[in-house]
């Protein structure tokens, strides 16, 4: 592995591409300090110690700018939730679905609806933090020094400018460096808050001598559930096809047998993802409505059973949606067909499209409940233990992760092999 990383600096085009989304990620991660202006810092942090789990969660993808009140507080949800949005308006709303069908015209159309989407959910989310602030709950008292109604609008507007600048860096990087954007600065979130959840869990029962036995217990597990989440990321049905012999010029074509590759799961670390924020949207609702028995709802939804009987069936809806939308049986079949392809023992044309879609069906199950049990399972332990690095190492965290170090490493892989290099996965 050391090796393929040292031929990937050795590409110059591949290597412009990594320092440049490594220059990216940097300034997104300068960005998480950098406070809202007019914000009494010390006075929020003080009270933001006292927030509940969901606010915890929405910390968390915020990689710890929620917590300082930071530009970037908003984070990269808005984003998200946009595009589930987008994404179900192509089954819903017929035009949406025919820009789906356009290939980079009908994209660019989805990209743009999705990034107004964005800064309109954005503005609300801004809108709602301003006033849970300076509710009850946390008290916060601005300067006197500013007109009042200047202070709001200055902070809503840079928590909303902050949003879309994480869009842009995403789309740079996503454009001209290396992997999905979004994925990556999720990613970076997630890996920030990771070496101070270790420190709290060593102090956590470090009057019992405890804390680092329990910490070291927790990071052996992580790391034997590493293998086993490769291994099913990278798991696929081979669907045999063979092609008939023809005639093409002097030339006899075709009698070759080869095989269609279906992943187990086809949707990767989205499932995940979508689960996530539609779990956190009543957190964030509360935050702008700040009602109790919504914020109630909040927390319902953000750990206890209830939490993990949604998460379990979220994500599974998700992987068989997200499935359907990356993946259309009835093109595969007409594909196979057009060059003169046939699955052995299986008719073309309708016959084939049932089969394959039956396939996906049946192996895309096992592959949501493995995802959905590897999520739920450490925020169990979380809510029993309390501890923090469990939180930052949960399922939803390291499925995230390694998903997207997978997807990445892929992307590096494609490039070096295209010069000639060894990739990661040999």
């Amino acid at each position: 592995m050391l090796k393929s990383i040292v031929d990937a600096f050795k590409v110059p085009e591949l290597r412009k591409k990594i320092l440049f989304t490594l220059a990216i990620l940097a300034l997104y991660r300068l960005g998480a300090y950098v406070p809202v202006p007019g914000i009494p810092f010390r006075e929020f942090a003080t009270a933001y110690q006292d927030s509940g789990v969901a606010m915890s969660m929405l910390d968390l993808f915020t990689g710890g700018a929620l917590s300082n009140f930071s530009v970037f507080s908003l984070g990269i949800m808005p984003y998200i939730t946009a595009s589930i949005i987008m994404q179900l308006m192509q089954g819903v709303i017929p035009a949406v679905g025919r820009w789906a069908k356009e290939g980079d015209s009908g994209r660019k159309k989805i990209t743009q609806v999705t990034r107004y989407l964005t800064l309109g959910l954005g503005l609300i989310n801004a809108i709602g933090y301003l006033l849970l602030f300076q509710s009850k709950t946390y008290g916060v008292v601005f300067p006197s020094t500013v007109p009042y109604p200047l202070m709001c609008i200055t902070i809503v507007f840079t928590l909303v400018a902050g949003t879309a600048f994480i869009m842009w860096m995403g789309e740079l990087i996503t454009q001209r460096g290396v992997g999905n954007g979004m994925s990556l600065i999720i990613f970076t979130s997630i890996v920030s808050r990771v070496p101070s959840a270790i420190f709290s869990s060593v102090t956590l029962q470090s009057d019992t001598g405890m804390g680092i036995a329990f910490t070291i217990l927790i990071l052996l597990v992580v790391l034997a559930c590493i293998p086993a989440i490769i291994y099913v990321e990278r798991a696929q049905r081979r669907i045999p096809v063979s092609y008939a012999k023809r005639v093409q010029g002097r030339k006899m074509m075709g009698g070759q047998s080869t095989y269609l590759p279906l992943k187990v799961n086809a949707a990767g670390v989205i499932p995940i993802i979508f689960a996530s924020c539609i779990l956190y949207l009543p957190a964030q609702l509360a935050a702008i409505f700040n009602v109790d028995w919504l914020q109630a709802m909040a927390n319902a939804c953000s750990t206890g059973w209830i939490n993990w009987i949604l998460t379990l069936v979220l994500i599974v809806f998700f992987a068989y949606f997200y499935t359907s939308m990356v993946f259309n049986p009835e093109e595969t079949a007409d594909n196979i067909k057009k060059q003169g392809g046939f699955i052995p023992g299986v008719r073309p044309g309708t016959a084939t499209v049932t089969y394959i879609r039956n396939v996906l069906k049946r192996i895309t199950l096992p592959g949501g409940l493995f995802i959905a049990a590897i999520a739920v399972v450490p925020t169990i332990l979380f809510y029993f233990t309390n501890n923090s690095l469990i939180q930052s190492f949960g399922g939803t965290s390291i499925l995230i992760m390694i998903g997207v170090a997978l997807d990445t490493m892929s992307k590096v892989e494609s490039q070096l092999k295209m010069h000639n290099y060894d990739g990661f996965f040999k």
